[in-house]
């Protein structure tokens, strides 16, 4: 003996909620795109990889050595010299009581390459080559009680690469660099251009 079951039909909202389910559950929202990045936001993405640079060699050259004369030269990628390499020097002293560094040094780029780990924020992803002689005085802050406040200059910067995402196409060659850094902004000029950013 054959069972049948018999269906009974589903009301009309039903049916209406199960298909807008249905069309609604893989649409998901979806985030806004970037803006476009106009020329003052390229170079402000390129002098965060340029500062970004500066504060891994500082890193890998600098901190941790004894107080006074710094001379020292690593890869830019801990890949190899492959990558380029960044030669620093010059002096760097530490105030305990300040919580900070003075720094009176250059950082001299050769083809160094450094790309930012992949970044949500749009203006926080590059992927440049900086070459030039970069010079960096003032105070870096050690602790949270000092601020950092610093002069970052070159006669002639040249940077090359990426900056944005989506990527844009970036060069910048034998630029005149002049900026200063209060805090986490940056300020100043780039290749006769108001440019700056902020951490």
């Amino acid at each position: 003996m054959n069972l049948e079951l018999k269906r009974t039909p589903e009301p009309r909202a039903s049916r209406i909620f199960i298909l807008l389910c249905v069309a609604g559950c893989g649409a998901g929202s979806h985030p806004a795109p970037a803006p476009p990045c106009d020329q003052g936001c390229q170079d402000g993405v390129a002098l965060l990889g340029a500062r970004t640079m500066m504060k891994l060699a500082y890193n890998t050259v600098v901190q941790g050595q004894n107080v006074g004369p710094q001379d020292g030269t690593t890869p830019c990628l801990p890949s190899g010299s492959t990558h380029g390499s960044v030669h620093v020097f010059g002096t760097a002293t530490v105030n305990a009581v300040q919580g900070s560094s003075f720094v009176m040094l250059s950082y001299d780029f050769q083809n160094c390459l450094y790309s930012s780990p992949p970044d949500p924020m749009a203006d926080q992803n590059f992927s440049v080559t900086l070459t030039g002689l970069v010079t960096e005085q003032g105070t870096l802050a050690v602790q949270p009680s000092s601020t950092t406040a610093l002069a970052i200059q070159s006669d002639s910067l040249s940077l090359t690469g990426t900056v944005y995402d989506p990527p844009v196409d970036y060069a910048a060659s034998d630029c005149v660099l002049a900026v200063n850094q209060n805090g986490n902004a940056v300020a100043g000029t780039f290749c006769d251009r108001a440019a700056g950013f902020t951490f």
